[in-house]
């Protein structure tokens, strides 16, 4: 069962996002909230007034497990970078379809990044051609099968669907996971997606 609390500072918009949630298969809406301060206080702790992106950030340093989409109207590179630099695990638009909505929940609660197809977009535009000489010359450190799990990391795929992939053990994939986080000073998944965008390993929203 997926467990998501909701917060929106729109009763209207709450009152429908629940409806749809609800409607989906293993979903439970625990806590509906209109503000950061109640959402970290269900989550976690009482916290000051916090908008989603400081939510996302403060999540991401708590319990494990805990994950956070962003449903936002904004579609500038600064607000998705802040986005997902804070930990968000996915960002959708306001726009987003109700199908897309579920693979999203269904998505990130496996342990998958989404990104709506205009963020990522948006995403690889930013990023292209950015990175100075030190940058792609950390990417030619990498082995071949870094470079790989790199990729398929980026790409959203799971470990278990890593393994299958590439007919490594998960134990292997999460190992070499753990060695491009060291090798590169990136901590966490969204950082390694970040950093394959940004040296062309991969261009979402292609």
């Amino acid at each position: 069962m997926i467990h998501i609390v909701l917060a929106d500072d729109h009763a209207l918009c709450r009152a429908g996002l629940r409806a749809i949630l609800e409607d989906m298969d293993d979903v439970e809406v625990v806590a509906e909230v209109s503000d950061g301060q109640e959402a970290l206080r269900v989550i976690e702790e009482l916290r000051p007034e916090l908008n989603g992106l400081e939510v996302a950030e403060r999540v991401s340093r708590g319990p494990r497990g805990t994950r956070t989409i962003i449903l936002s109207t904004f579609l500038d590179d600064d607000t998705i970078r802040r986005a997902l630099a804070g930990g968000a695990a996915g960002y959708l638009l306001n726009s987003s379809d109700r199908s897309e909505l579920e693979m999203a929940v269904q998505a990130v609660a496996a342990g998958n990044t989404w990104l709506t197809p205009e963020v990522s977009g948006r995403i690889a535009s930013a990023y292209r051609g950015e990175g100075g000489p030190e940058m792609h010359d950390s990417v030619e450190t990498l082995t071949p099968r870094q470079r790989e799990v790199l990729q398929l990391v980026a790409e959203g795929l799971s470990t278990k669907e890593i393994a299958r992939r590439l007919h490594l053990s998960t134990k292997t994939v999460e190992s070499h996971r753990t060695d491009l986080m060291q090798r590169l000073d990136i901590h966490g998944i969204a950082g390694l997606v970040r950093y394959a965008i940004r040296v062309g390993i991969v261009a979402l929203g292609s």
